[in-house]
């Protein structure tokens, strides 16, 4: 097909002539990924990963009434079915309804380490109220699969699933083993099911590095932009900033106003901006993404790329929530308590300040700083929990190379492009235990249209097929140690 024989694009490098040939392989792409789906999908491997979210997204397993145990049973029944031995399917955890799987897929030698998939079985609170169809009944509308977890993450888990049996089924024989790991509490809850496998059975998971959530492709107007892979993640790290005062009756106020006191606390916080710091995969993130964007903001990347970097550029990302939050620690307001009485003077306020830390800086720093922002001795600022570091995972060719061949044979010209994600996943655990972690799935969505965690989650049915396939080709690849 004339698609098919249009130039490749790596070696051009005007920007402008990228731009169009994206455009044009990605229109390509998408007619024939278009072409595709009118058939039904009648490959039995992407009817197997449909009937497997399916039953996924029924099985209830948020953390107030559902279980994790009974999904990772479910796909666990599949597996064994499928002539996986009972030995390499493991299902256990902390709780009776917190259950993890673990499934290992054994390679020729046994010496070689293995490589980890990783994916979570639990979804967040959903009340029907908010959507317009039922988030725990699988609904298959306008292009897309409706339900809580299509998204995040079970997905990946349908798709794992489904292909590790057509791996069995075509006698494939890999290297080394590859383990697929579903857990618990990944979204909330204390029972993480990552957390409680390191600690308990090491062995069951250890690997030289793991596959993740946290990437993903983004979608401009149905043409695919870039395969995003996830390569490190800021420290999550909340702090409640709090005054106490003797109050008083309101109708003899005075200056000294515990709210007051907090307000301008809260308004030193948010006029300061932490200082711009990049890392290998910032870099590398501003770097490819400076050819995406327009010329204005394109500039502006490369010059925070410069060795002192450029404070008209960095003025001109910080205005995008975006960009900004990959260049630079921040800290927001997010909750607010004060007063106990209308008629009477507060006694107590307080303030929860979220922030998200870049992972080569210390929390303890953050929190110098906000006490010298707020420089008050009469406000506390103490943190609500243990942050938990994440050290960012070296983009080594081992893993990048497969990335980005399997890229441009299925969406040629389109870029591979290693982020920092500013929110937080179960890779942290796995990377403060020495496994490095790439968050990666081949599933595209539209920018501005991410719904995980909110109404109406939804996956476009073709991106699910297409990250299938991409981890199909990934795992089969990656399990193969020859010529390394």
């Amino acid at each position: 097909m004339i698609c098919a024989k249009f130039p490749k694009i790596k070696n051009i490098f005007t920007k402008s002539s990228i731009k169009f040939i994206v455009v044009v392989l990605a229109l390509c792409s998408w007619i024939e990924i278009s072409a595709l789906a009118q058939t039904d999908f009648a490959h039995p491997y992407q009817r197997m990963a449909k009937e497997f979210l399916h039953e996924l997204i029924e099985i209830d397993t948020t953390h107030s009434t559902g279980s994790t145990t009974v999904a990772a049973q479910a796909m666990a029944d599949h597996l064994i079915a499928a002539g996986f031995p009972e030995r390499d399917v493991q299902v256990l955890g902390e709780l009776p309804r917190k259950g993890n799987l673990i499934v290992r897929y054994r390679g020729r030698d046994a010496a070689s380490k293995p490589i980890l998939f990783l994916a979570h079985l639990d979804v967040v609170e959903a009340d029907p109220e908010d959507w317009t169809v039922d988030p725990f009944k699988f609904t298959e509308m306008d292009g897309y699969y409706y339900g809580r977890g299509t998204l995040d993450d079970k997905d990946e888990i349908a798709i794992h699933v489904a292909n590790l049996i057509r791996l069995l089924r075509e006698n494939f024989l890999p290297d080394r083993d590859i383990i697929m790991a579903f857990t618990a509490d990944e979204e909330s809850g204390p029972n993480n099911g990552v957390a409680w496998l390191i600690a308990n059975h090491r062995d069951l998971i250890d690997a030289e590095f793991a596959i993740n959530e946290g990437g993903g492709g983004f979608l401009q107007d149905g043409l695919h932009v870039s395969n995003n892979v996830q390569a490190s993640e800021k420290i999550y790290q909340s702090f409640r900033i709090e005054v106490m005062n003797p109050g008083g009756h309101s109708s003899l106020p005075v200056k000294d106003n515990a709210i007051y006191r907090l307000a301008d606390a809260l308004g030193r916080i948010r006029d300061y901006d932490f200082p711009v710091r990049l890392n290998e995969v910032t870099r590398s993130f501003f770097e490819r993404t400076a050819l995406l964007e327009t010329d204005e903001v394109g500039a502006a990347m490369l010059g925070i790329l410069q060795d002192v970097p450029d404070l008209e550029s960095i003025s001109r990302l910080a205005i995008i929530p975006n960009y900004n939050s990959r260049m630079r620690t921040t800290c927001v307001a997010t909750q607010l308590e004060a007063g106990h009485a209308e008629n009477a003077l507060p006694q107590r306020a307080t303030a929860i300040v979220n922030c998200r830390i870049l992972p080569d800086e210390h929390p303890s720093d953050v929190l110098d700083m906000l006490n010298s922002l707020v420089a008050d001795s009469e406000v506390s600022i103490t943190p609500l929990a243990d942050a938990k570091p994440s050290p960012p995972s070296p983009l080594t060719p081992e893993v990048l190379n497969p990335i980005e061949t399997i890229t441009e044979d299925m969406w040629p010209g389109v870029p591979v492009i290693p982020i920092m994600s500013a929110g937080a996943t179960d890779g942290l655990y796995l990377r403060n235990a020495g496994i490095p972690v790439y968050g990666v799935s081949g599933i595209f969505r539209e920018r501005g249209d991410n719904r995980a965690h909110g109404q109406d989650e939804r996956i476009s049915i073709t991106s699910f097929f297409d990250g299938q396939e991409f981890l199909y080709h990934l795992t089969k690849t990656l399990s193969q140690t020859s010529g390394r």
